[in-house]
């Protein structure tokens, strides 16, 4: 492990760089005044022991070496370079263009690594979350940015989500587990500085474990704080992670940690030198190379030992198994596997990336859980009208077709990168002129519906049947088998005026409105996870075996499944202790009835 360590009588300093020739540790005084020590090489990792070095000591490094781009060698030593294993940093990243000029001195331009006492060990306890249950995704900013019983000065943070207004509301949803959207510290992107926008997600992190000052100025204190907050209301938490790329993007980004300290050795490059673009965002991390998987483990250490949080959601996943291409059995996976801190905990991939064989859907280990893009689209296109009911009823029964019997899939109807569950029904195509790109970003294809008016509508009559359509969702959501996810707000109807990547919309158009809530719809869904929770296991594995029916009460034949004008079928199943499983699928009557009975 690398990093900084405080001793007794100081702090040790360490990192790995392969190709520099020349590490600096660089200390700041309060007065902004930078102390250089030079750094001594042992093979490739680079060290200096500093006596009397205390916690909150603020700290960076200068790496000197060739200067060779389109080689990968980017070594600068004017630019203040931040530790890739920092746990903490002194303030937000603000992008500025001269961090990507060479040359510039940017020590007054990023935020410093800071020496830190790791928080004492958590007792081990298992993970507070089942599969099956109810995994609930927010952004932490904008899911508590306009709540009206959070006080102010609290929005926005990861503290507001221990308040008991937030902590009611996830009860009466009967929420399994919290996923935050990234809360480590991110940098905006360089195009949207010049648009005068901000990005409202986090998915441009730059070190894997320092948390963001903005929405956890408490640091891991007080994501520990509110961990056990929510354990302690039966609520698990999983933190999404970018570990697939930096925010320093392609060639022409920032330089802040990784690339100044040996582009080559922690980016995953072309043979002629190009950084690989796996992610889509202009470089893709090195998982090949032991040292990087090792930065990237720690981070999840951390997150366990020191907050107790329950799992990870990985962006872009196969990164993490490239070598340059996927592999099933990458290191990653069994060195996870391995990790007495991290085998037991819940782990969920996004199972694809950008790049050459990219969509491994069905294809991490056995014991990840998986999102699962068809079952999105399958149950869209059905309550369109131009999806079959073979489709609808393979995805509600687990998807067997990509998983098997091991029912991995997590279900969702909609998620942050993409339209809100209630611009599903009401918009049939993307509206992100907001973004400044033209509406050219975003998902081309929604599978989504407007009923002959695109937007808000007055008409009482398109008003109802989009309702209809959002009860029809959300009741195939529940009564799917396997682990569901819900986008927050999408229980109570939250729209972004047909967004459908908000990322750069830090504002109300992404926020959720607390005060504008389909109070009706949330006590719909909240009826729905209540009955679900009370009969968890009849909802985890599809019962079998049982006897789909048509309308008329006879057998649904081979046929009836093809048919895309079927839009009925009935299903009933015994289920132990002398009760009967009856799911009940009707899309003229836009309804999905489960019912639990006695014999």
């Amino acid at each position: 492990m690398h990093g900084a360590t405080l001793t007794p009588d100081g702090a040790d300093f360490s990192i790995w760089a392969p190709e520099a020739t020349a590490l600096t540790l660089c200390l700041f005084a309060d007065d902004e005044s930078e102390r250089q020590l030079p750094m001594s090489r042992r093979g490739d990792v680079w060290h200096v022991f500093v006596p009397d070095v205390k916690a909150n000591q603020r700290y960076g490094f200068r790496a000197d070496g060739p200067w060779a781009p389109d080689q990968g060698l980017c070594f600068d030593p004017l630019k203040l370079l931040l530790d890739p294993w920092s746990r903490a940093i002194d303030c937000p990243f603000i992008y500025d263009p001269r961090l990507t000029q060479k040359g510039v001195n940017t020590a007054p331009l990023v935020p410093k690594s800071v020496v830190i006492q790791p928080l004492p060990d958590l007792p081990p306890a298992p993970p507070c979350f089942q599969r099956g249950e109810l995994i609930y995704e927010l952004n932490v900013r904008g899911f508590t940015m306009l709540h009206p019983d959070v006080p102010e000065a609290q929005r926005g943070t990861v503290a507001a989500l221990a308040h008991p207004a937030v902590i009611a509301h996830l009860r009466k949803l009967h929420v399994g587990a919290v996923e935050l959207m990234p809360i480590v510290a991110w940098i905006d992107e360089r195009h949207l500085h010049a648009r005068g926008l901000a990005n409202a997600w986090g998915y441009n992190s730059v070190v894997p474990m320092a948390l963001d000052p903005r929405l956890c100025p408490g640091g891991m204190a007080e994501l520990r704080e509110t961990v056990a907050a929510l354990h302690k209301a039966g609520i698990g938490v999983m933190l999404d992670l970018v570990f697939n790329h930096t925010g320093e993007s392609d060639r022409e980004g920032p330089t802040l940690s990784l690339r100044g300290l040996g582009e080559r050795s922690y980016y995953a490059l072309e043979p002629d030198g190009q950084l690989i673009n796996d992610a889509g965002t202009g470089n893709t991390v090195n998982f090949a190379e032991p040292e990087v998987r090792a930065i990237k483990l720690e981070s999840l250490r951390r997150f366990v030992r020191e907050a107790g949080v329950d799992g990870f959601r990985f962006d872009l996943a196969p990164v993490l198994a490239r070598g340059p291409g996927f592999d099933p059995q990458a290191p990653i996976f069994a060195e996870i596997e391995a990790d007495p801190w991290l085998a037991d905990r819940i782990l969920i991939a996004e199972p694809w990336d950008i790049g050459p064989g990219g969509y491994q859907l069905g294809n991490f280990p056995p014991n990840w859980l998986e999102w699962n893009d068809r079952y999105r689209d399958d149950v869209r296109r059905f309550w369109r009208g131009d999806g079959g009911i073979g489709a609808l009823v393979t995805r509600i029964a687990g998807s067997s077709d990509i998983f098997g019997k091991d029912c991995r899939s997590v279900n969702f109807l909609a998620a942050h990168d993409g339209f809100t569950l209630a611009d599903t029904v009401a918009y049939a195509e993307r509206h992100n002129e907001a973004n400044g790109e033209n509406n050219r970003d975003g998902h081309g294809e929604n599978f989504s519906w407007n009923h002959g008016v695109e937007g808000p509508s007055d008409d009482p009559d398109v008003t109802a049947r989009r309702h209809d359509d959002l009860r029809a969702l959300l009741s195939t959501l529940f009564a799917s088998t396997g682990t569901i996810m819900l986008t927050s707000g999408d229980e109570f109807g939250r729209s972004q005026q047909g967004n459908n990547n908000a990322y750069a919309q830090d504002n109300a158009l992404s926020w959720v409105d607390w005060l504008g809530r389909d109070v009706a719809l949330e006590d719909f869904t909240a009826q729905l996870s209540k009955k679900r929770a009370a009969n968890a296991e009849a909802f985890l594995s599809f019962p079998e075996p049982g006897r789909w029916l048509r309308q008329d009460g006879a057998e649904m034949t081979v046929t009836d499944w093809e048919s895309p004008e079927t839009g009925f079928v009935r299903y009933e199943a015994d289920l132990p202790g002398g009760r009967r499983y009856l799911l009940t699928i009707d899309r003229p009557a836009r309804r999905v009835i489960v019912d639990i009975v006695r014999n």
